[in-house]
């Protein structure tokens, strides 16, 4: 891949088990810079459309390119951060920087890495501090620090706040805010709908496997909708 993310595409992607159809057909392609929000009620199709583009979940048919290359020959350029994170019994920074260890990246260009991302995940104050006395907020900063000390060009979240109380909501939005204005793609999965106006640049939209909407986020929660989005919007899905 380029120096940074230009464009998703997915081609006729397609995800079943049995008869059973997970996850489209899906064909559109997501060029925007910044924050994109994945919408959606429980069962939509958002977290396995991230695991999906991450080359995490296999497909049905299709084909899916990021910045017109395959999937399995991207993966360095991409992190996903889960709901939970397991974390290490090390010290944040060790385990912000076990990654690094893992590529086999000098130890002076760790610790810079390492500095920069604690910086963007807003917990530079006590690197040495065990991980395990952090916070569940803090804890999932720090897996998010850990997610961008690869310096990847899009980071995926899968509902990284869906088990957060609103502060420590307020200080991830933050750190991701961070992360998107250090020039890093974000796809960020959550069915909460605040979040979303908060954040995102644009949105899409899932509902039973299929996208419903693309659309910057501006125009998408300034109108009218009906069907499907306004039963989720509305609270009736």
């Amino acid at each position: 891949m380029k120096d940074a993310f230009q464009t998703l595409t997915l081609q006729n992607v397609e995800v079943r088990r049995g008869d059973k159809r997970l996850l489209g057909p899906l064909n559109f392609n997501l060029s925007t810079t910044g924050i994109t929000a994945i919408l959606g009620h429980n069962g939509a199709g958002k977290s396995l459309f991230l695991h999906v583009c991450h080359g995490q979940f296999p497909t049905s048919n299709g084909v899916i390119k990021w910045n017109g290359l395959a999937v399995s020959d991207t993966r360095k350029c991409r992190s996903l951060l889960f709901q939970n994170t397991p974390l290490m019994r090390r010290s944040v920074a060790a385990n912000v920087e076990f990654p690094l260890i893992a590529l086999g990246i000098p130890k002076a260009e760790r610790a810079l890495r390492v500095t920069e991302a604690l910086r963007i995940a807003r917990l530079s104050q006590n690197p040495s501090a065990p991980a395990a006395s952090l916070s569940g907020g803090e804890k999932q900063r720090m897996a998010l620090a850990r997610a961008l000390v690869t310096r990847p060009q899009v980071v995926l979240l899968d509902e990284p706040s869906a088990s957060l109380d609103p502060a420590s909501t307020k200080e991830l939005e933050a750190s991701v805010r961070a992360v998107a204005k250090s020039g890093v793609k974000v796809l960020i999965a959550t069915h909460d709908l605040m979040q979303a106006r908060r954040l995102a640049d644009d949105v899409l939209v899932f509902g039973e496997g299929n996208l419903l909407a693309q659309e910057d986020a501006a125009t998408f929660f300034s109108k009218t909708h009906t069907g499907a989005i306004a039963d989720f919007l509305e609270g009736r899905l």
